[in-house]
């Protein structure tokens, strides 16, 4: 894939090189390594034997490359699987991008962490909406979840770098690395089957509405 010049990594992550715990000069090499040290170390077993999301946050930042954020993201990532079956209103990790996302937002936040930040928007997001009457367009009856938020502030902060150049993020990042390049029609949506969300996929990729009360959303999610 390198000799094709084709492109190995996306731009979601920054990435640890990995040069100084497995030794390769590729970067490659050294997430291979990583994989394979994971594997060895009986890591779906541990994974498996997790009763809550911020233990299975705790053995992912275990290992080595793996940060906070990093960490975080795997392991919503594994959850989108059937290995785990945590709820996503269990636990949240804020990252960078929503650390200056929440601090462009907020003038004084008092005691409260960026995490409680994040865990009051999820919590008071209809009570926001109807206070402001917004008629928000959640996913499918899917309101909006700890990740969701996260990632919103994130998008706040990536924004506001350009629309509001004068407003410092703490971290002098004065642009956002990617722009928007249209690339084709989408793909359909594909979803965890545990969101319950095919029906109402279906519905909409068939005929372009979101439909009523076309999909159940498990109660813990709501």
């Amino acid at each position: 894939a390198l000799k094709r010049r084709d492109t190995i990594y996306s731009a979601a992550y920054i990435m640890a090189s990995g040069s100084s715990s497995f030794g390769h000069q590729r970067k490659h090499q050294n997430h291979l390594r990583l994989l394979e040290h994971m594997m060895a170390s009986g890591i779906a077993q541990q994974i498996s034997a997790c009763p809550t999301m911020s233990q299975l946050y705790d053995v992912l930042l275990s290992y080595p490359l793996i940060g906070k954020f990093l960490a975080y993201q795997f392991a919503t990532d594994v959850n989108y699987g059937d290995i785990t079956d945590f709820s996503e209103r269990e636990f949240v990790v804020a990252g960078p991008g929503a650390r200056d996302g929440v601090t462009k937002c907020f003038t004084d936040r008092g005691r409260y962490t960026d995490e409680d930040v994040i865990r009051y928007m999820m919590d008071s997001q209809e009570s926001e909406f109807n206070r402001l009457g917004l008629e928000f367009r959640n996913l499918f009856g899917r309101s909006l979840q700890l990740i969701d938020c996260q990632n919103l502030f994130c998008e706040v902060g990536k924004y506001a770098r350009v629309s509001h150049p004068h407003i410092s993020d703490g971290s002098g990042r004065g642009r956002i690395k990617q722009v928007f390049r249209f690339g084709g029609p989408l793909p359909a949506p594909c979803f965890p089957d545990k969101w319950g969300l095919a029906t109402a996929v279906d519905h909409f990729m068939a005929t372009g509405s979101l439909g009523e009360n076309v999909t159940s959303v498990r109660e813990d999610q709501r």
